[in-house]
Formats: structure tokens, C-alpha cells, sequence
């Protein structure tokens, strides 16, 4: 688990990354910035950029695969330039888009019958991923409570984001489920604090 303090770290090496990038054309080289320890732990991040409250771009590292500092950098000059969603952000529009870091457990199969699956989840604690054959889609544990999705509309939308039927995990689509840890500023530059959706307090989504 990341401090505050680490939390609002992370979210302002992303907004670093993505600022740096778009007035110099230069990636950032966070190996030779001074962080936490926890920053060169192998950690799975989502970056989720936001305008006017509007999904801007998010994309991430589902697994843990580099170290966190590196996942940041990297997921937030995708989720800014490479989510095929979206045109790429331009400078100007950083002054209106809030940065948001969600940090991820290792997804685990959620093994059992179909019809335990929604049991299974847990609303604001859960991310899922829907696997089958060579398509995946994930969504990160914010989306469910912040579009009202009960278990099985979080399953449905999670196998149309992997491209497949919205009941594919009925038959037998592999679901894994993790957790996040996300942080998130308040509005553009502003306070970043930690979002908790477990207790029903207070998005690639």
C-alpha cells in the first residue's frame, strides 16, 4: 500500500511525464529521479486522465511487469498519446484534465461455477478482467461504483470491453478479479487524495 504522500507522488510523476513530453518532446527518465522505495517495486498501474469530468484517455500495465516508476511514466504518455479512443492531448489542454493513478494487486482467477461469479465480486473493491481466446478487457474497480453497475452489469461491461458477447462469461470466458490502491486530483493540479469505494464513499474504464 502506498501513503498519501507516495500516492500524491505517483500522480504528479505522471502529470511530470505527460507535461514534460508535450513542451519538450522528451521522455522522462525516471530512473534518475529520487522516490520512494515502493516506486521500484514490480507493480501493475492504470493512469486515467480526465476532462471536464469526461474520460480522456487510460491506459496501463494490467500485470506487473516493470517497476512502478516506470509503469507511471509509461502509462501516462500512453493514456495522453496512444489510447485509440481519443485524438492525442495537446499542450493546452493539460490546464483542464486531472490525472488519476490506480495501483494494482495481481488479477487472480475468480474460480468458480458461472453462477457464483457476481457473488464473488465485490462492488468498489474489485477490478475485473474477461479473457477468452485472444481477447481480454479489463475494467479498474472505480468504473463499477461510479456508473451504478451492480455484479452482473460490471460482468457484462467487462466482456464488451474484451470484444465479446455481454453474457460470455455465462459460458465460460475466464474472469480474474483484483484491487486497486487510486489516487486523484481533486481538479487540474489540484489536491490528490486517495478515492475509496469499499465503503461507499468516494476512471483502459
Amino acid at each position: 500500500m502506498l501513503s498519501d504522500t507516495e500516492g500524491q507522488v505517483a500522480v504528479q510523476l505522471a502529470r511530470d511525464a505527460i507535461e514534460l513530453y508535450l513542451r519538450t518532446g522528451e521522455m522522462m527518465d525516471g530512473s534518475e529521479i529520487q522516490l520512494p522505495a515502493i516506486f521500484d517495486e514490480i507493480r501493475g498501474v492504470f493512469v486515467t486522465l480526465a476532462k471536464n469530468h469526461d474520460l480522456r484517455g487510460c491506459i496501463g500495465h494490467p500485470y506487473a511487469d516493470s517497476s512502478l516508476r516506470r509503469a507511471i511514466t509509461d502509462s501516462a504518455l500512453s493514456a495522453a498519446l496512444r489510447d485509440p479512443r481519443f485524438p492525442p492531448v495537446k499542450k493546452a489542454e493539460m490546464d483542464d484534465i486531472t490525472v488519476e493513478v490506480t495501483i494494482l494487486t495481481k488479477p487472480e482467477l475468480v474460480d468458480v461455477p458461472p453462477k457464483d461469479l457476481p457473488s464473488s465480486i465485490k462492488i468498489g473493491r474489485h477490478g475485473l478482467i474477461v479473457k477468452s481466446g485472444y481477447r481480454q478487457g479489463l475494467l479498474l474497480p472505480q468504473v463499477a461504483p461510479e456508473n451504478d453497475f451492480d455484479e452482473i452489469e460490471f460482468l457484462n461491461h467487462t466482456c464488451i470491453k474484451a470484444g465479446l458477447p455481454h453474457d460470455a462469461w455465462v459460458t465460460g470466458a475466464e474472469v480474474y478479479a483484483f484491487e486497486g490502491q487510486i489516487f486523484s486530483e481533486s481538479e487540474p493540479r489540484g489536491e490528490v487524495t486517495e478515492k475509496d469505494f469499499k465503503e461507499g464513499s468516494c476512471s483502459g474504464k
